[in-house]
Formats: structure tokens, sequence, C-alpha cells
């Protein structure tokens, strides 16, 4: 059993660029991002010799912080991330080796895998379960649009389209501003904080051409906006934001349509909407009105849960009512300091 460096060692992005369960969140820039903005270490645990070409790994970040103590998760800020292996038998000892060599140190080791029935854990190590969307993009795409719900995304599609909303994809500094600017006033309608702009810097510099800005304008105003990530044949929509004063308009599901148009040109076969807690209805509720499949998402944590989440739970509770006040400034520098504790 082995650790290697996946910055540096270049059979990690071989192995991301071949392997089927590979996606955005195994990216090396992702991974590079995640280190940039919060210090976390990236780490893979392989079966594989040295010498060898990588055929399966278990990637990790470590997360070290004087808060929320230090923990190993695979991945940090990502909504799932399947273990590259080829069997189960592969993955249990990976993680076996994983239980030995890192324990103890860190509070914990967690893992996020897409496929819960791939997991080699039992009940007693679920640490949290949300709800996941995919959208199969192999049907014409009149199917599609025939699958969306009729008052709440067909016509507010045609809506957008008779409001003369204008449609925008692309990279620049100008996009992530505006962007930003919008999911500042949506986290905090939210009562959340929005991440750190330096975050969205840094996916943009090292993910490059996989990570896009899509924006909807009303005139001279961006009333919508969705960030999505591009690996090979798959695509994640990860963040989304709007104003609530244009919601009339449809420019979400404006957003989203052109996204699902560009998508299905370009024969990705399956859009992933990302995960929803449980408690929050009307994301589930708008993300069940595009014809997508619902499943569960499991995380698993080693050693088992002991409920001190409950505790955790309750404070992000009172955190929500504090930064729903503070001004967009202070809420910008308290982001940056308060999501490298999270992970």
């Amino acid at each position: 059993m082995h650790i290697i460096d996946p910055l540096t060692d270049r059979r990690w992005r071989s192995l991301v660029e071949c392997h089927p369960s590979a996606c955005a969140f195994h990216s090396e820039g992702w991974l590079r991002a995640l280190a940039e903005t919060y210090g976390y270490e990236p780490f893979v645990v392989t079966a594989c010799e040295p010498a060898a070409e990588l055929t399966n790994a278990l990637p990790f970040c470590r997360i070290k912080s004087w808060i929320t103590g230090e923990r190993v998760v695979s991945l940090p800020f990502s909504d799932h991330c399947q273990p590259l292996v080829n069997t189960e038998a592969e993955l249990r000892t990976l993680v076996d080796f994983s239980l030995q060599s890192l324990l103890p140190g860190p509070k914990f080791i967690e893992l996020r895998p897409a496929n819960s029935g791939f997991a080699p854990l039992d009940k007693s190590h679920e640490s949290a379960t949300y709800c996941m969307h995919w959208l199969d993009l192999t049907t014409p795409l009149e199917t599609i649009f025939g699958g969306l719900h009729k008052d709440s995304i067909q016509r507010k599609i045609r809506r957008a389209e008779r409001e003369g909303l204008v449609y925008e994809k692309g990279r620049s500094p100008e996009m992530l501003e505006r962007f930003y600017s919008l999911l500042i006033r949506t986290r905090r309608r939210h009562g959340v904080p929005p991440q750190p702009i330096a975050w969205f810097r840094n996916l943009l510099r090292f993910m490059e051409e996989a990570m896009e800005i899509r924006l909807a304008w009303k005139g001279e105003i961006p009333v919508a906006s969705i960030v999505t990530l591009k690996h090979s044949n798959s695509m994640i929509y990860k963040y989304g934001c709007s104003d609530e004063r244009y919601h009339a308009t449809g420019g979400m599901p404006f957003v989203f349509w052109r996204l699902i148009e560009e998508a299905k040109s370009a024969s990705i076969p399956i859009l992933d909407f990302g995960r929803s807690d449980l408690d929050n209805a009307g994301l589930i509720r708008f993300k069940d009105q595009w014809g997508t499949r619902r499943t569960e998402l499991k995380y698993y944590r080693l050693p088992a849960p002991d409920g001190t989440e409950t505790k955790s739970r309750n404070l992000s509770r009172v955190a929500e009512v504090v930064f729903a006040r503070l001004p967009d400034p202070l809420l910008r520098t308290i982001s940056g300091m308060l999501y490298r504790h999270i992970g």
C-alpha cells in the first residue's frame, strides 16, 4: 500500500482521465483549488507500486482546524467522490489500510461515495444522508422538454423568452463578479455565508475550461447565474444564485434549459443536478420538476459517528441568523475565515 501526492504524481491525472467513475471532483484542478484556498493537504491511497500504472485510488484531503479538529475527508466541498476502484474487495483493502495508517490523529475519516451500494461500510457508519438528482440526456431534446413540469418549468422558460432575457456563458473575471454578487444576495436570503471569492477565482484558475459561469440578463441587470463543472462526458451543476426581485421573469429555468441544450449538444449522457439537504423541500421540488431521477446519497465515517453532529447543526442555525444581518464587505471577510474550518 502506498500514499501519493496527486498534485505531483502524473499517474493521478491519467487515472482520472480514463476511470469511468471519475468526475470533476477528482480532478487535479479541484484538488489544487482546495489546497490553495483552504490550505488542505490532498493525498491518495493506492495499492499500486510507485513504478506501476495507477489502477485504483482513494483520494483524501487532510483538514486541520483548531475549531472543528483534524479530520480526513474524501473530498471536502465535493457533493460526492466515488472511490476509483474496480471491485469491492479492492475498496475494502484501501479503506482498511487508511484506517490503520491515518488513525488515530484525525477525529475521523469520511467517505462520500456517489454509489452507496458500492460502500464497504455498514449502516452504523452513516453520518449524513442527502438527495441527489440526475437527468438523462440520452433521449431527444423534445422528449426532455416534454418531461419538464408544465407550469413551474416549461411556462417559465417561455416567459423568459418573452421577457427577452439574454444568455451569456464564459469565464471572465467580470462574469465571476456578477455571479458572486448574486451569490451573496442568495446566500443572505437563506441565512448562510457565501463561499469566499478566492475559492471561485482558484476554480477558474486551476480547473480552466472545466468550470463555466452561465448568466441570464434582463437588460443591464444579471438576474440568475449557475456554475458548472465538466469532466470528460459528465456535467455537474454545482452553484446557483438569483435576484429574487426578478424571479417572475424565469431566469433560473432559462439558464438551466440552456445548460441542458448545450450538454445534450456535447453528447453528455447525464446531467448531475447536485446534492440537496433532506430538509430543503423547495430545492428538492425544483429539481424534481426537471424530470430527474432522485437517488439517496450517504456519507460514511470511521469510527462511527458519536452523535455530536447535532450540536454542530444547532450552532449552524444560530449562525444563519447572524449572517443574514451582516453587511456585504464583512460577510465576504468572514466567509474566507469560516469555510476553511468546515470542509
